[in-house]
């Protein structure tokens, strides 16, 4: 598996987080080899903070526990996305994901308008 992973020039591989139960983007992290092997091996999603330079296990201080159901690598062996059940907020800030800044205003075409 080593030799399929694409890592940054840091090393790190790219975590997505998803709710397993109802497939909400829940947050994304870093992972290096060897926080990839600690999610792989134990049952709880660890991570590498590039902030404090070290690793930390989602829910050791919070008490949000992230059991990991499935990790995939994606087409280009950059990216993992991590599918858990979530106990407790996601995000740091209390929330339940991370991605509830408010929509962007994209604009969204009726698929009848839509060519390529």
């Amino acid at each position: 598996m080593a030799a399929r992973l694409k890592r940054d020039g840091a090393g790190l591989l790219t975590a997505v987080v998803q709710d397993a139960s109802d497939g909400r983007v829940l947050m994304v992290g870093w992972m290096d080899d060897e926080a990839l092997r600690r999610t792989l091996t134990t049952g709880r999603v660890t991570y590498w903070s590039r902030s404090r330079a070290e690793y930390w296990r989602k829910g050791d201080t919070s008490g949000h526990v992230q059991w990991v159901r499935s990790v995939a690598l994606d087409c280009d062996g950059d990216t993992l996305l991590v599918q858990v059940d979530q106990v407790g907020a996601a995000c740091h800030r209390g929330t339940d994901t991370c991605f509830d800044g408010g929509d962007l205003g994209a604009v969204v075409l009726d698929p009848t308008e839509r060519s390529a």
